[in-house]
């Protein structure tokens, strides 16, 4: 497996350490007083504070949900996946696209949910019953 990395805006790094490393459980890695790297599931994530940000431009409809562009996440297994959306759920964690199951009975059947960091940003957490078909068509 190839390593992204991804940085992106966040407003402050003590709530950001919070969402990521105290309720998603990630790794903190390097950080400044600016900035901060993240274990996001095997891929390296970096926060850096800015002054402005609007973590959403728009949405597109896909299988009858309006979905926030841009927003990033990772594929989990279905255990790790409904686990995660339980402790969201826990912890009062708005879903700003409930956890579903789309696609039924078609190649690439997933679950999915979306929630926002608290700088706003979107991120998508989903999970396949078939992991083989992360890119069936």
């Amino acid at each position: 497996m190839t390593i992204f990395h991804l940085a992106m805006p966040v407003r402050n790094l003590s709530d950001t350490r919070n969402f990521y490393g105290t309720l998603l459980g990630c790794t903190e890695g390097r950080s400044a007083p600016r900035w901060v790297d993240y274990d996001f599931f095997g891929h390296q994530l970096s926060f850096h504070v800015v002054e402005e940000h609007d973590p959403v431009a728009g949405r597109n409809s896909v299988d009858g949900e309006a979905i926030g562009v841009p927003h990033f996440g990772v594929v989990l297994d279905w255990n790790k996946w409904e686990a995660l959306s339980d402790t969201l759920r826990q912890h009062g964690i708005d879903f700003d696209v409930e956890p579903t199951v789309r696609f039924e009975g078609l190649p690439g059947e997933q679950g999915t949910f979306f929630v926002r960091d608290p700088s706003g940003n979107l991120l998508e957490f989903k999970t396949f019953r078939d992991p083989t078909a992360l890119f069936a068509t």
